[in-house]
């Protein structure tokens, strides 16, 4: 049988260790066959993640700042050399900006800084990016996706101007599909539930939001970040060839709930 990514060459942008959601799908796209290359943050984070790209055999792995259109085009351009112009999809699961301390407290006071970096960190560098690698990935049926979570619909606490940067990044998605879908390209937008990650971390009382997350899903737990990876392939194979501009949410059903009483089953009374 042959699998979902054979033959494919793909793009992978965000992982930071091996707890990272964008390793877990890297490493589900290299064991449905996908041929990767990676972009990574600095030279701090190699040492985390140089091991892990060796383990799935990729040739292709770049220091590469968002933030700089200038370092994009340098690394794009080994980019389209390394796979001889040719992408099937991408991988953009990308976040940051947010100054010190912003993530707790009162959203009014995100400084202007901490706002401008979110929406270029978070959502703009996607733009940059397909910019850059748009040649590569014209009439090949390519898939783009990026990483949202739900404070970008609701309000969670402690989440604050990331929540506005997701709820712009799902927007983002929207526009970027309608623009890109006449050329074969979908775009869609993966958006996982509670999740033990570094960036994750960064969320004042993230342990009770894990709590209340599984306590109050359907499912009544979390969903894995394997379940995340494996819902990825949906949306980068042929499988999901007739969806494009979505938001799909594998978070155990948390983002449906609304009042959740504990509701004491009814007696049999015989």
């Amino acid at each position: 049988m042959n699998k979902l990514l054979q033959g494919k060459k793909g793009l992978v942008l965000g992982v930071a260790n091996e707890h990272s959601i964008a390793w877990h799908i890297a490493k589900k796209c290299w064991e449905e066959g996908a041929e990767l290359a990676s972009t990574y943050q600095n030279e701090k984070t190699l040492r985390f993640v140089q091991p892990l790209f060796e383990s799935i055999g990729s040739k292709f792995y770049h220091e590469m700042d968002v933030t700089r259109e200038d370092s994009v085009q340098v690394v794009m351009g080994k980019l389209r050399e390394h796979f001889e112009g040719e992408l099937d999809f991408i991988v953009h699961s990308v976040a940051g900006g947010p100054k010190k301390g912003e993530l707790e407290g009162r959203f009014i006071q995100t400084s202007r800084q901490g706002f401008m970096d979110s929406m270029l960190i978070s959502v703009f560098s996607l733009n940059v990016v397909l910019k850059e690698t748009l040649d590569m990935l014209r009439n090949r049926d390519a898939a783009v996706m990026t990483v949202s979570y739900m404070g970008g619909e609701r309000v969670v606490t402690n989440y604050n101007i990331m929540g506005v940067a997701k709820a712009a990044l799902e927007s983002n998605v929207r526009y970027l599909a309608a623009d890109l879908g006449r050329e074969g390209i979908r775009v869609n937008c993966l958006s996982p539930g509670t999740i033990k990650t570094r960036a994750a971390s960064g969320i004042g009382a993230f342990n009770q939001l894990i709590e209340h997350t599984a306590a109050h899903s359907p499912l009544r737990r979390n969903a894995t970040v394997d379940e995340v990876a494996k819902a990825s392939l949906l949306l980068l194979s042929d499988w999901g060839s007739g969806i494009t501009g979505e938001t799909i949410y594998v978070d155990a059903g948390f983002h449906i709930t609304g009042v959740d009483l504990p509701i004491e089953e009814e007696k049999d009374r015989g």
